[in-house]
């Protein structure tokens, strides 16, 4: 029985006397589930392995069970999920009453959380680029030194920091009928280049600073410091470093019991997974790989021989701009979209034990291995650049742009050593 609410004048909202539909909680693939796929073998057998949908979002239409207490109550476990084994998978339904209050749609809201799994605040996330390089370039300013080159870093496609032809201590002195001139790679710059500015004042700016911008730059200066003094003649040299963000990712490895090494359900089952797990992970513009797998025999302690599936797998960050939902804020930079990935690929292979330990009826053939699933974490460059903290200890953990007299060929961490190669960026040492 629906209990009646006196009537408070025409903006209150009377309650509804049918009760809302109940709500079901798909999963991703639809009806074919990642249990259906790990219980092929067993046509006529039930499934204990539900298939257990993440996503960031974390939304959910369903409304609270009818005795739930809006001062902070909980309902019981039974109301809001029934496992049922049907076919081959684990449903999750939840009865629905009706709920016109703000207050009850913030409760089921809550409720629900603990059963969705969502993407965690970006709290923790991992930093991997140095922190001076984050901060607008248009308020640095370097100046050179008479005695030693001064190196400069400058991110890919960025705009450099402001290279003074001065030195410290001529920087706030008085100088008398400056003149400046700046030669680089390609010999003397002029101020009406496109990609270099050199302003009234000698500062040399690049606008979009590309990898064959990189090299030695070298500024001449004259100047007088009195009028009646002679003219002063200074040389201050620059080594400009091309930079960019690091591809870094994590790699896991899970182990699966599984059927007959020789058996095709080993292989639908492993098809199903890599689906699950990349659709996991979509909308934080990320993306899993598969990049190994591979089936053992395994000697048990007192259980013999059985038959075991090793997985290992890559999930790395896509370019913002080349995902599925543009983004331009700086929650979408990949150490934080990579932070979330990876808490919800933890949390989709915990609940999969979760399930089972639920579960009364007998394990499927094919199911997670507790306990198995390794993360770590893996900084790679790109081809052509390295890291180097022992020559770039300003700039230890950048992926630098090889020098000339080093190459990296592929996706390694360190340039390696090339006296043939006679310029900044080498991928072969020809």
């Amino acid at each position: 029985m629906l209990s009646r609410i006196p009537w408070a004048g025409p903006w209150a909202r009377r309650p509804s006397r049918r009760s809302a539909p109940r709500t079901r909680l798909r999963r991703p693939g639809g009806a074919e589930t990642l249990a259906s796929a790990a219980t092929q073998t067993r046509p006529s057998s039930s499934c204990a392995l539900a298939e257990v949908e993440a996503r960031p979002s974390g939304r959910s239409s369903g409304r609270p069970p009818a005795n739930f207490r809006r001062a902070g109550g909980r309902a019981s476990r039974n109301d809001l999920l029934r496992g049922r084994s049907a076919g081959c998978g684990v449903r999750m339904e939840g009865s629905a009453s009706a709920a016109g209050s703000p207050l009850s749609r913030a409760a089921v809201v809550l409720l629900l959380s603990a059963f969705v799994v969502r993407a965690p605040p970006s709290v923790g996330y991992l930093v991997r680029l140095p922190r001076g390089f984050s901060l607008t370039q248009d308020l640095v300013k370097i100046v050179g030194s008479p005695d030693f080159p001064v190196k400069v870093y400058v991110m890919l496609h960025q705009k450099s920091p402001h290279l003074l032809c001065v030195t410290q201590r001529l920087r706030n002195s008085e100088l008398i009928d400056p003149s400046f001139q700046w030669h680089g790679p390609r010999g003397k710059i002029i101020s009406e280049n496109s990609s270099a500015q050199v302003t009234t004042t000698g500062s040399l700016i690049f606008q979009n600073f590309e990898e064959n911008m990189s090299g030695v730059y070298t500024c001449f200066l004259e100047y007088k410091p009195m009028v009646e003094e002679e003219v002063k003649n200074l040389q201050l040299k620059y080594v400009v470093y091309a930079y960019r963000e690091p591809r870094y990712f994590y790699q896991f490895t899970a182990r699966y019991h599984a059927a007959p090494c020789n058996s095709i359900y080993n292989i639908s089952f492993e098809k199903k997974l890599l689906q699950i797990l990349s659709k996991l992970v979509l909308d934080l513009s990320c993306e899993v790989s598969l990049l190994k797998s591979e089936c053992h025999h395994v000697k048990m302690q007192k259980a013999g021989l059985q038959n075991e599936l090793f997985f290992t797998f890559s999930v790395s960050s896509i370019e913002p701009e080349k995902g599925p939902k543009p983004c331009a804020d700086h929650n979408c930079e990949s150490s934080r979209r990579l932070a979330k990935a990876k808490n919800l690929i933890e949390r989709f292979f915990n609940q999969q034990v979760e399930v089972l330990g639920r579960s009364a009826q007998p394990l499927p053939e094919i199911y997670y291995i507790e306990g198995t699933l390794q993360m770590i974490w893996i900084n790679r460059c790109f081809p052509g650049y390295g890291m180097n903290s022992l020559k770039h200890p300003k700039c230890p953990e950048c992926c630098v742009i090889c020098s000339p007299g080093s190459y990296n060929p592929r996706d390694g961490i360190h340039c390696l050593q090339c006296n043939s190669s006679l310029v900044y960026g080498a991928k072969a040492c020809l």
